[in-house]
């Protein structure tokens, strides 16, 4: 059975995976620890935490916290920084078969063009994913990719310093993903990644606070699947590039359900702070459900549900 995609189909570098089980930004550190216990080269592809040009020591703690289906969490984007990243985390990349791509964040449309350029020609460097579901500090803490406008804008600053494909991963906290998708598909996105966690709160009701110390956090997580299924509907009702998908998958019948909707590759996050193998899991599992159903290629999966309607 063949299991490859390629999220930048139209590029020149392309970005061609054995398999669409990929790793999420933020769970996955590096890859390096989990790579002394399994099999790195296996997955389709492993996304960096995410990574911002200098080192950041990130949130007071508590910082995590579960919840039914599910956990919040606010890091607050604790990384070595780009530079630390290329000189002691790339060499390692660049010994592996399979691709890395690099999650980055910046402060100001500005500073994604910075770190674009800093990666690019980075050996071990596949791709870039611009993490757009940040604040925008110049115009007053809107998340970048809450508009359509400032969302091309940082794939167009980007792509003016780097010969890599360029991912974005979106923000579910709009009223309509569709405008934004179309933006930065226009723009020059190789690929999309749907979606990043739900903004959220929990409160410890003995110490009558918030139960994380920066009080609001991320969902993620079994709890916001059906969301991000939707989310990959309506990004797929307008674009035709790649969509990765990204929201609480935790069994190979997760993944399918996501490429049945219109994604082209999935990103398992939540479900490796319960199974460290989970990645390799869901692979074995979305293998064995195309076997068992006759799948000769993942292709057919894609979109599957959307042919029906």
């Amino acid at each position: 059975m063949d299991l490859r995609v390629d999220l930048a189909p139209h590029h020149k570098l392309q970005l061609q995976l054995r398999n669409p089980v990929m790793t999420a930004s933020g769970t996955f550190s590096n890859g390096l620890e989990l790579a002394k216990q399994f099999d790195i080269d296996a997955l389709g592809a492993i996304v960096s935490k995410g990574t911002t040009l200098r080192p950041r020591r990130g949130n007071a703690t508590p910082r995590t916290v579960e919840t039914p289906a599910g956990m919040i969490n606010a890091i607050g984007f604790q990384n070595i920084g780009v530079g630390a990243l290329t000189r002691n985390v790339a060499p390692t990349w660049a010994r592996w078969e399979v691709p890395a791509v690099v999650n980055v964040m910046g402060d100001t449309v500005e500073e994604y063009g910075v770190l674009a350029k800093r990666l690019d020609g980075v050996a071990g460097v596949s791709a870039i994913e611009l993490n757009v579901s940040c604040p925008n500090v110049e115009v007053g803490g809107l998340e970048f990719g809450q508009d359509p406008y400032t969302a091309a804008q940082v794939v167009t600053e980007a792509a003016r310093y780097t010969s890599l494909p360029l991912l974005v991963k979106l923000t579910p906290s709009v009223s309509d993903i569709r405008p934004i998708v179309e933006a930065v598909a226009d723009a020059g996105a190789q690929a999309i990644t749907v979606a990043n966690t739900i903004p959220a709160l929990k409160i410890d009701i003995e110490t009558r606070r918030p139960a994380i110390a920066n009080a609001f956090g991320g969902l993620s997580g079994p709890a916001m699947r059906p969301i991000a299924v939707r989310l990959v509907w309506q990004a797929a009702s307008v674009t035709s590039i790649p969509i990765v998908a990204s929201g609480g998958i935790v069994s190979g019948e997760d993944a399918i359900e996501f490429l049945m909707a219109g994604a082209t590759a999935v990103q398992v996050g939540t479900a490796t702070f319960l199974d460290p193998e989970a990645p390799w899991r869901i692979l074995r599992e979305l293998t064995e459900w195309c076997e068992s159903h006759g799948v000769q290629h993942v292709g057919e999966l894609i979109g599957a549900a959307r042919r029906v309607e």
